[in-house]
C-alpha cells in the first residue's frame, strides 16, 4: 500500500456560496450526486459539509441524515463518509457533534484552536473531549484537523492522556488566512514533525494548492480537494468538483503513484473492510 494515494474531496465547506461559484453543491442531493461523480474519477473519501435550506451552514443532524440517504441510493458507491464537527456551523459543541450518532465511518477533529479571517476557530479541551468521547462511542476514527502547528502536538498528548485513539490520520490544513501558512516551509516542518506510523492528507487553499499538493505527494502524504478549499481551478477559471479530483489524479500518475480504491484507503486508514 506505500505507493497508494488517497484522495478526500471536499465539495461544500462553510464559506463557498453559489455566487462566488455556480458549480458549488449545498443541497443533499447535490452535495450526493457530486461526490458520487467524484468517486467515480477517484476519490475514495468524501468530506461533508451540511448547509440548511437558505444555503447556510449547518450541523443539523437531519441534513446530515438526508445526505447521507442520498449517497446510500447510490448502490456501488463505497466512498468512505467523513463529517465535519467544524466551529463554523454550531456553536456549542453539542451542536457540532450531533451528527455523530449516524455512525459516519470518519470525522473531523480540530484538536485545538486558530483563527479564520473573521472569527476565533474555537476549540477548547472541554469540546475536544466531548466530540472525541461521542466519536469512540459511536465507532466513528477521527481525522485530526491540523489548522496551526501547536495542534499536531496537541494531538499527541490527547493520545497519551486517552482522549483519542492511535494510530492517528491527519489533515495539515495550510492556507487558512489567520492560521499557518500555504508554503513549502511550513509543510516540510509539518512533516519533519509528523507522529511516525501516522496516515497523513494535505489541505491546501489558495493558489498554491497544486504546488503543495505535489510535495506532499512527493513526501508520501495524501491530498484533499474540492470547493471547500479553491473554487478557482486556475486564475479566472472556476473549478467544478470532479475536474480538481482528476487533476489531482493525473498528478499522481504522472508521479507513478496508484490512486487508492475505498477498500484500499480503509486498510490504510485502520477503517473495517467493507463486506460486499
Amino acid at each position: 500500500m506505500g505507493n497508494k494515494v488517497i484522495i478526500t474531496i471536499a465539495p461544500t465547506g462553510n464559506v463557498p456560496t453559489k455566487e462566488m461559484n455556480p458549480h458549488l453543491p449545498v443541497t443533499p442531493q447535490e452535495i450526493a450526486d457530486q461526490i458520487y461523480e467524484c468517486w467515480k474519477e477517484g476519490a475514495s473519501v468524501a468530506h461533508i459539509h451540511a448547509r440548511d435550506k437558505e444555503g447556510k451552514p449547518t450541523s443539523d443532524v437531519n441534513v446530515y441524515r438526508e445526505i447521507l440517504e442520498r449517497l446510500a441510493e447510490k448502490k456501488d458507491c463505497d466512498i468512505i463518509t467523513q463529517l465535519s464537527t467544524g466551529g463554523r456551523a454550531g456553536n456549542s459543541y453539542l451542536e457540532r457533534g450531533q451528527m455523530i450518532c449516524l455512525k459516519p465511518e470518519m470525522a473531523s477533529l480540530a484538536t485545538g484552536s486558530s483563527n479564520f479571517p473573521t472569527k476565533a476557530n474555537l476549540n477548547d479541551p472541554e469540546t475536544i473531549a466531548y466530540l472525541a468521547g461521542q466519536m469512540r462511542a459511536y465507532g466513528v476514527k477521527p481525522e485530526i484537523e491540523v489548522f496551526d502547528t501547536a495542534m499536531l502536538a496537541n494531538a499527541m498528548q490527547l493520545v497519551k492522556q486517552g482522549v483519542i485513539d492511535w494510530p492517528l490520520q491527519i489533515n495539515l490544513v495550510l492556507g487558512v488566512p489567520g492560521s499557518q501558512p500555504a508554503s513549502f516551509q511550513q509543510l516540510f516542518f509539518l512533516y519533519q514533525n509528523l507522529p511516525q506510523g501516522a496516515t497523513w492528507t494535505v489541505s491546501a487553499i489558495g493558489k498554491d494548492h497544486v504546488p503543495l499538493s505535489t510535495m506532499a505527494l512527493a513526501l508520501g502524504g495524501n491530498v484533499r480537494v474540492g470547493l471547500e478549499d479553491n473554487i478557482y481551478y486556475s486564475k479566472g477559471v472556476l473549478a467544478t468538483n470532479v475536474s480538481l479530483v482528476r487533476r489531482i489524479k493525473n498528478i499522481a500518475l504522472a508521479m507513478g503513484k496508484e490512486i487508492a480504491t475505498p477498500e484500499e484507503a480503509r486498510q490504510i486508514l485502520g477503517l473495517e473492510i467493507l463486506h460486499k
